[in-house]
């Protein structure tokens, strides 16, 4: 047995030489890089930055990179294939996604956004803006994700860049960051939604989608996914307004003919005051397997029907898409409400099947949290936030670059002296 060093991560194992770890480096770069990459600089460029991700150092920008892969590399070169070669990112991501995702016995897709911190202001994209991952305001770039979450591992299903209204009537700054003419502005939801549509089209398993409570109160997101034959379990804020099962809602006006809206039997209320109503006598005691090792989990749970009060005042999101002469669909409002709190401490929607079991609806509530592990990974191993170029077109191909590094270290994980199949 012997220690092998992966990304700045020491498992102990049998080691295979370096040579064969490289063969099958450059076999799976062969295999992820061939369908976006036509040309042999491109692939050649492609297979070093790979190696150059993964190996060790601190730093994953381009100069130090190509700093510690020596002659092999030349830095003009590979510049121009990171930030102006005309290689579609998509394509890569999408055959990591459809060669990683199987093999991770898939759960749910997450939805989520990420911050990059960044000096000046040419970078695209950037401002001083809010950022869950710093917590606070400041000068960064926003990347909106998806990803698989599986039973032994995850994968990144995509990355788009969030470009502020600001950026998007400044024509100046958008040439000078080489932003495609045909972008225009959308909100964090709206990239999150083209996302998950753009992968549900891939072959790869699908899952319910979560996202935290940003993402769950946008009606638009939730009505889009449910179109689209979606599943998800959104977090949603405790003050938005539902109607309690057994809600009827009149179509018809006296004179037999539709109503523009439908009228409810009874008026909508906060769905923290529905809960709170119901109480923890309602509650069941749900156990499922959670945590980083998969341990045992058990917590209390309410489990009810409601219909969403369709109002975007409380959002600043009307509920787009939906037909306003409809009733609001019925939907599962879950509560997390530990016996020893006084008030629960989480609450999410979802679209799934009426008869979906509790510990399906607890387990789903509760599994965003691998998202983190997944940009713990990214970020402090393989340099997600370390791009320091000032090129869209760049962005993009680094995090293709990282994601595909990533699926490189989750298979190697998971079967780690079989070669790659072709």
């Amino acid at each position: 047995m012997g220690v092998v060093t992966v990304a700045g991560s020491q498992v102990e194992r049998d080691v295979d030489p370096p040579s064969v770890v490289r063969e099958r480096l450059e076999a799976f770069a062969g295999e992820m890089l061939g369908e976006a990459m036509n040309r042999p600089v491109q692939m050649r460029n492609g297979g070093l930055y790979l190696r150059g991700l993964i190996e060790d150092g601190s730093r994953k920008s381009l100069e130090p990179l190509v700093s510690r892969l020596g002659e092999e590399a030349d830095y003009q070169s590979m510049q121009q294939f990171l930030a102006d070669s005309p290689w579609d990112s998509a394509l890569v991501v999408r055959a990591v996604a459809e060669r990683v995702a199987p093999e991770i016995g898939v759960e749910a897709w997450v939805v989520d956004d990420t911050g990059f911190a960044k000096d000046g202001k040419d970078s695209p994209g950037v401002k001083r803006q809010y950022s869950g991952t710093f917590g606070k305001v400041a000068n960064c770039q926003i990347g909106v994700s998806l990803h698989a979450v599986g039973k032994t591992g995850t994968v990144p299903l995509g990355w788009t860049l969030y470009l502020p209204e600001e950026w998007c009537k400044d024509t100046d700054r958008q040439r000078k960051a080489k932003i495609p003419d045909d972008v225009a502005f959308k909100t964090k939801y709206e990239l999150a939604a083209e996302l998950v549509e753009r992968a549900w089209r891939w072959t790869i398993p699908r899952a319910p989608v979560l996202g935290d409570h940003d993402y769950g109160r946008r009606g638009g997101l939730r009505e889009r996914l449910h179109q689209a034959g979606c599943e998800y379990v959104l977090a949603i804020a405790p003050r938005r307004k539902v109607f309690e099962h057994g809600t009827t809602f009149d179509t018809t006006t006296k004179r037999g003919g539709a109503r523009k809206r439908p009228r409810p039997d009874r008026e909508p209320e906060p769905l923290r005051e529905l809960i709170a109503r119901l109480g923890q006598g309602s509650a069941q005691t749900v156990s499922f397997r959670d945590g980083p090792d998969g341990e045992p989990v058990t917590s209390t749970f309410i489990f009810t029907r409601v219909h969403l009060a369709r109002s975007g005042s409380d959002t600043g999101d009307p509920e787009s898409g939906t037909d306003p002469t409809l009733p609001p669909r019925e939907e599962w409002l879950i509560a997390e409400w530990p016996a020893d709190e006084e008030r629960p401490s989480g609450y999410w929607l979802s679209n799934l099947p009426a008869d979906t079991p509790p510990e399906r609806l607890a387990r789903l509530a509760r599994l965003r949290w691998k998202i983190e592990l997944d940009y713990k990974q990214l970020k402090g191993e393989l340099g997600l936030d370390h791009y320091e170029g000032r090129s869209w077109l760049g962005w993009y191909h680094h995090t293709a670059l990282v994601t595909a590094a990533h699926g490189f270290l989750t298979l190697e994980r998971l079967n780690p002296f079989h070669p790659r199949p072709a």
